[in-house]
């Protein structure tokens, strides 16, 4: 694959007819379009416009609801604030659009770090900061709210540290 200057891959997931793929922003914006939308290219080439994204924007989290999964969308900001939020919430799409309102991002929750699609089958969520802090509690715990609120404190960090990663499970 052929990347532009400053840009990385952060995912590749296997997708099939009929799932949709989710993208979110470190700003709190995502989209959810068709994998339809996304045509068949050669190996070395660039890939089509994703999503439409500010200059100091950056897409920090990527995965695929699969077919009429009835999941959750699980967001989390680097300051530990996190929610879930049913993927019915998120209208389907065209590829390349700048998204909805996913997160209210603010100066409390830090931006963004990663989002998940999650299902019924997933029931733990682990969360890590920069700093070694680790958590490890049932996905019910994390609240599920609407799409423009900021969420709730999953994690309080240490003076100076920051949400690292989080896998769910």
């Amino acid at each position: 694959m052929t990347l532009q200057a400053g840009d990385r891959l952060i995912a590749s997931l296997p997708v099939a007819k009929g799932d949709t793929v989710m993208l979110t922003t470190q700003s709190g914006q995502a989209i959810r379009y068709k994998e339809a939308d996304i045509r068949e290219m050669g190996r070395t080439a660039g890939g089509v416009r994703a999503m439409k994204i500010g200059a100091k924007d950056v897409i920090v989290g990527a995965d695929v609801v699969h077919g009429d999964t009835e999941g959750d969308f699980v967001v989390v900001t680097n300051l530990g604030y996190g929610k879930r939020t049913k993927v019915k919430e998120y209208k389907i799409q065209k590829r390349g659009g700048s998204g909805i309102k996913t997160a209210n991002v603010t100066a409390k929750t830090g931006p963004v770090i990663a989002a998940r699609v999650v299902t019924a089958e997933m029931s733990e969520i682990i969360v890590a900061s920069q700093k070694g802090q680790v958590i490890r509690t049932e996905l019910k715990q994390v609240p599920c709210l609407s799409r423009v609120t900021q969420g709730v404190r999953i994690m309080k960090l240490y003076e100076g540290d920051k949400i690292a990663a989080f896998t769910v499970f």
